[in-house]
């Protein structure tokens, strides 16, 4: 019968803490990074030259069908091999790089759910392209992405717990380690759990505050 131990919790608090504080710190990071990359991505799927469309479209299907693992393992090992990466920065290379393709697929079906008489109504206008997406076009398809958008973020939060397998001392390592320590697995894991699903969840409410924002006239 399994014996619970939740008294020895507490004094790993502050372990803890430090730990909550690098994931936040490699999540917003991530978040930052990927979505410009992958709004960049987004805008290049849609425009009108078939190279670029093409870079895009390969960045996006190459990096949607290989495992979040294998790419910071080539970071942290494959470039490691020739100049050093910190496990800070090859996690935050590897989410940001990973989670852009998703993001540029967000964005791209966004941007292209807008009907196309806007475009054209624009460009009649005297707008070039690059003007016409900026003020017409982006600004309906960040509506229409938010909620999409978060449950990627949310998805990248997650994701982060990954950044362990680089030495990253965030949430899920130092979770490892508490438990090698005082072999309480339920305690410890639900402990860290309760703080996933509490960063998760504040992302989300954040994000229909700013749904509800965008929605009013």
């Amino acid at each position: 019968m399994y014996t619970w131990h939740w008294e020895q919790i507490p004094q790993y608090f502050p372990l803890i803490g430090a730990a909550t504080l690098r994931t936040l710190q490699i999540s917003v990071v991530s978040i930052v990074l990927g979505s410009l990359l992958g709004a960049l991505a987004g805008l290049m799927r849609v425009q009108p030259v078939r190279p670029i469309r093409f870079l895009a479209a390969a960045y996006v299907e190459l990096l949607r069908n290989i495992p979040l693992m294998l790419v910071l393992y080539l970071i942290y090992f494959g470039l490691g091999a020739f100049f050093p990466v910190s496990p800070f920065w090859a996690a935050v290379v590897g989410l940001s790089v990973f989670e852009g393709a998703y993001v540029a697929e967000i964005a791209r079906a966004g941007i292209e759910s807008v009907d196309r008489g806007q475009m054209e109504a624009a460009r009649s206008l005297g707008m070039s392209w690059l003007q016409s997406m900026r003020h017409v076009i982006v600004p309906q398809a960040v509506r229409r992405s938010l909620p999409p958008l978060t449950g990627q973020f949310v998805s990248l939060v997650k994701d982060s717990s990954l950044a362990s397998l680089v030495s990253y001392e965030e949430l899920m390592l130092v979770g490892r380690q508490i438990n090698s320590r005082i072999f309480s697995p339920f305690e410890v894991f639900l402990t860290i759990g309760a703080i996933y699903f509490a960063l998760c969840l504040t992302l989300s409410l954040l994000s229909r505050w700013q749904e509800a924002r965008l929605a009013r006239p």
